[in-house]
């Protein structure tokens, strides 16, 4: 999918509204969380060109808009293709997927069984290689804006799948800033079993909706 063109140029999103810091696994600092209502005037100017992959999901809408933290408009395109095309190099034969999201930012797909074992938020040592390649192509020239998502398969419930699929995506953010990825552009959120990409019937459906995203945006 080719990335949504913005015609609009939108002003810096505020990010006043700053509440508090997430720790990641290794303990160190430096994911932000923002005031949802700190970023609503942004949000609703983003809104009309498909920012948000969750669609009517507010929360998921306000913690997307405020990972980008600055201006959004048609120059991203081309500098987002770039990652894409790199991206895809990288990540061939790793079982990442690479995609373009709804929104137009760069979509990784890390599903469960390559990344954590079951309910453990370590990330496995294999893995490694991996998310330094996506360090690389991220440090090359610290324009990307980055958000890491969690999920989980429904099995159990939100008390357990929610704070889980946080500190997986928590786990990758921190791994991407101890590469050199300025902590500044990385946010982070989990939500459980919420959005799931595949059948939670099976077996091999757990399996896909059992993942970290990772979103790229340029920002400016």
């Amino acid at each position: 999918m080719r990335a949504l063109v913005i015609s609009t140029v939108i002003g810096a999103l505020a990010l006043s509204g700053c509440q508090s810091m997430n720790t990641g696994a290794s303990g160190t600092g430096g994911i932000r969380d923002y005031d949802k209502t700190a970023i609503g005037a942004g949000l609703g100017a983003l809104a009309g060109y498909g920012l948000s992959r969750a669609g009517a999901n507010s929360s998921a809408q306000n913690n997307r808009a405020a990972a980008i933290g600055a201006i959004i408009g048609a120059a991203g395109g081309l500098y987002l293709d770039k990652k894409e095309q790199k991206l895809r190099q990288q990540m061939a034969g790793t079982g990442v997927e690479v995609n373009r999201n709804p929104d137009g930012s760069v979509g990784l797909v890390m599903p469960g069984n390559i990344t954590f074992d079951t309910n453990s938020y370590n990330i496995k040592p294999n893995f490694y290689s991996t998310l330094n390649k996506v360090s690389q192509t991220l440090t090359e020239d610290n324009k990307s804006a980055i958000l890491v998502t969690g999920y989980t398969d429904n099995t159990g419930n939100d008390s357990i799948n929610i704070p889980l699929s946080k500190n997986r995506a928590n786990a990758v953010a921190q791994y991407l800033i101890n590469q050199g990825v300025p902590s500044s552009r990385v946010n982070s959120e989990g939500h459980g079993a919420s959005n799931p990409i595949a059948s939670n019937s099976t077996a091999s459906g757990r399996e896909q909706n059992r993942r970290v995203e990772i979103s790229i945006y340029e920002a400016k």
